[in-house]
């Protein structure tokens, strides 16, 4: 893991944190607060007490040893273990500084794990955080409380990474040996990786894991911007293209859908919750949509 840490952050940081904070936190507490308590499970059941009988309740729960010593049928009564533990795995890339209308993908990034955390900590979960590029960058574990939703915050926007590449896979196998217990990890990335399906799937058979696409419009479709020469953020590598050939445009087009279609064909194989997020548009209504979604799946 690398050792670099975040530096001081500058004031227009400082403004862009404040801005989330106070954004966030009230979409948490007015729109998806009542959602995600009920779309986020808790541990399971755990033991509480024993109590007589009453007409209708579940035969399945009646301890015979107790029963069978007060001459008397007494059923179990357990409770939801609520307290949860959320995992944020956020992609720190040289690709997620691309941004070309509203923001950055590291800024909506920042943005969706703000919600994200913030509903959780509403709801008394820990929330802890994976940054990683080549390697993983960061490790907070998971912890309670407004103090440390507003660190992880800060870390995502801030943190200068030590390499510029992308590894899903170390990523993903560092969740699972970090998260001990069944957690919701949300899985914050462009995607724009290979070798990682075998890690994802195993996570999966952990965790809840639900993947966050970020999308910019120029991941979709090159301009016609004439004679151009295009930087691969990861590798530094220059490429002179020219965009306004309508092939080289149609080539790309194809290319890059049919790589996103590849990725969400992974995701619907492993029964993958994925949510789409563009950086032109609202962060909000996918993921409302998404808990929408899990709602109605659960009701029925």
């Amino acid at each position: 893991m690398a050792q670099r840490g975040s530096s001081p952050l500058p004031a227009e940081l400082l403004k862009q944190l404040r801005a989330i904070e106070i954004r966030t936190q009230r979409l948490a507490n007015e729109q998806l607060s009542g959602t995600y308590h009920s779309v986020f499970k808790g541990q399971g059941l755990s033991f509480r007490e024993v109590r007589a009988y009453n007409p209708g309740d579940d035969v399945r729960f009646i301890d015979w040893n107790v029963s069978a010593r007060m001459n008397e049928t007494f059923v179990k009564v357990f409770t939801e273990e609520r307290e949860m533990t959320v995992m944020l795995v956020v992609d720190l890339s040289q690709s997620e500084e691309w941004g070309t209308i509203r923001a950055s993908k590291a800024r909506v990034a920042a943005e969706i794990c703000a919600l994200c955390a913030f509903s959780a900590i509403k709801n008394n979960d820990r929330v802890g955080l994976v940054l990683a590029t080549d390697v993983v960058e960061k490790l907070l574990p998971p912890q309670k409380g407004d103090k440390h939703v507003m660190r992880v915050i800060r870390e995502i926007l801030g943190f200068k990474p030590e390499y510029s590449g992308t590894n899903l896979k170390l990523a993903l196998e560092t969740l699972s040996k970090v998260a001990k217990r069944k957690s919701v990890a949300f899985v914050v990335s462009d995607f724009f990786a290979s070798g990682y399906e075998r890690a994802l799937a195993l996570a999966s058979a952990k965790h809840d894991v639900i993947p966050v696409m970020l999308v910019d419009p120029r991941d979709e479709e090159l301009p016609d911007v004439g004679l151009a020469s295009f930087e691969d953020l990861e590798t530094g590598e220059d490429v002179l293209v020219d965009t306004s050939d309508r092939r080289v445009r149609d080539h790309y087009k194809v290319t890059m859908r049919a790589a996103r279609l590849a990725r969400e064909r992974l995701f619907a194989k492993l029964a993958l919750d994925h949510v789409v997020v563009r950086t032109d548009q609202s962060f909000v209504e996918p993921l409302r949509a998404l808990f929408a979604k899990r709602a109605r799946r659960l009701r029925r």
